[in-house]
This record gives structure tokens, sequence and C-alpha cells, in this order.
């Protein structure tokens, strides 16, 4: 691998001081990260990018970085710096799109970290140099890059539908699926020079997605597209929940003006009546 580049030091002394107030600051903490419920229903879509800056712990923080640090010289080197953040913001927004599909009717879905970013930028990698060797982290041992993107296919599949632990596999794959695109549109020639490896990964991902998306009984997923075990409380169900409790309360305001008069209203009850009134024109 070559050095690292300007673009790749200063994303990761990014996540470093936004992850870092993050650690100290639940308000800030709680205000940027990706949330289902904040992005669809309050159309907050800036947790889409900033999200991927903060980090649950150091721990978190550290593995990314390193991760990053490792693909950004290769890359940089290759595209300049430019394209390597083009990539790795795709990589970024598109894992969080992924999430969002696949977890639009969960309201409290949330996460965090770099994890679909620093996958676009390994499997951009991998688009672009498929057979370069890749060490695995604590193992003494290197593989083939269309290997480890094949592998890690699979892993993120398994994940995404066993639903076992708290890791964003969805943002993985998505963000890997969509940092490989990039790259691939920015030097389609690779495409015909390596085209066998990125269809080996390229092609079972699109149709896992299809069918998560789709089809999701298929494979007996048992997520918020399809629920075999409880009802889903959907972001839908929770807004008209709350306009209902909402117009409960404003009947109940209008009754009492109707039958004590408007000076019976106590100084929150005017609030919301005035609220809802501005709301309505």
């Amino acid at each position: 691998m070559t050095g690292t580049g300007i673009i790749g030091l200063l994303l990761i002394a990014i996540n470093v001081v936004v992850s870092y107030k993050g650690f100290n600051n639940h308000f800030f903490f709680d205000k940027y990260k990706f949330e289902v419920e904040k992005i669809l229903l309050y159309k907050d879509y800036k947790r889409l990018v900033t999200s991927g800056f903060l980090h649950v712990n150091w721990t978190h923080l550290i593995f990314n970085m390193i991760s990053l640090l490792m693909f950004s010289g290769l890359l940089e080197s290759y595209g300049g710096g430019f394209e390597f953040l083009l990539i790795y913001v795709a990589g970024l927004v598109g894992g969080d799109l992924l999430s969002l599909l696949i977890h639009k009717h969960d309201p409290d879905y949330s996460s965090v970290g770099a994890s679909g970013a620093v996958c676009g930028l390994i499997f951009a990698a991998i688009a672009l140099f498929p057979g370069f060797n890749m060490g695995l982290f604590f193992i003494p041992i290197s593989i083939p890059g269309w290997l480890f993107g094949l592998l890690f296919v699979g892993f993120s599949m398994y994940g995404i539908k066993s639903r076992r632990d708290n890791v964003g596999y969805e943002a993985h794959l998505g963000g890997a699926l969509v940092g490989m695109a990039v790259a691939l549109l920015l030097h389609p020639s690779a495409f015909l020079l390596n085209y066998p490896a990125i269809l080996v990964i390229a092609v079972p991902t699109i149709v896992f997605i299809y069918l998560i998306v789709t089809r999701p009984h298929l494979l007996l997923i048992d997520n918020y597209f399809f629920k075999t075990h409880r009802e889903h409380y959907s972001i839908d169900h929770k807004y008209n929940e709350a306009k209902h409790v909402q117009q409960k309360e404003i009947d109940r305001i209008l009754d009492k003006i109707n039958s004590r008069g408007m000076s019976s209203l106590s100084k929150k009850e005017r609030e919301d009546l005035d609220r809802y009134s501005r709301a309505s024109r």
C-alpha cells in the first residue's frame, strides 16, 4: 500500500473530533445520529451524512479509522483526492439509505459510524484491484481482494437475515455496493478488466437486496418488512396516532369554550389552541 493521502488524514481528523464531542455530549450525539423517525417523519436528512462521523466508543472509532487509513493512500494515489472523497461520501450515504429502506417501519432504529463509507472504499479498491491481497485483522494471513469481498457479502447477508446482534450490516452492504458502483463509473475500463470478480460480488448482493425489499418471506427474514412474531409499529401509525391525540385535545378545548366560554381556558389550553389555529391556516 502507498502512503496515506491528505483527504484520508483530513477525514480521520474530522471523525475523531466529531466522535469525541459525541462521546461527551449526549445532546450532540442524539442530534446528529441516524434515526429512522427523525429522517422520515421530520425530514432531518442531514443525519444521513452526520451520523457517519459519530461513533459509539473508542474501539468502534479506532477500528473504522484503521480501515480508512489502510485504503486512503491506495485510492487517493490512483484517482486523486476528489475521487476518493466522492467514493467515501457515496458509500456513507448509500449505506444509510439501504438501512433506511430496510428499517423504514422501525421508527426507533438508530445507528452511527463510518462503516458504510469505509466499506465503500474497500469495495472500490476491490473493483479496481481485485487481485491485491488483503490482510484480516488479528489473523496472520491474507486473501485476494475478490475473495474477501465475496466472504464479506455473504457474512453481511447472514447478519441482516439473522438480526442476531447490533451491527449495522445493512449500512456495510449498501456502502460496499455503492462504493464499487461509483469507482466503476469513474473508471469504466476497470469493469472490462475485472468483470468476473466484480460480478461474483455484485450479482448476489443486488439479488439479495431485491429479495429483502420485495419478497422477504422467501428468505424467512423476521424484519420490519415481514414480521413472523409480532406486529410492527410504523412511522405512519405513529404519525396518525399523534394527530388523533391532538385532535381529541382540540375537540375537548372547543367543547369547554362552548360550555364555559374562553375565559375558562388555562394558559396551556390557549397556547395549544393558538398553535393548532396557526398550523391549520
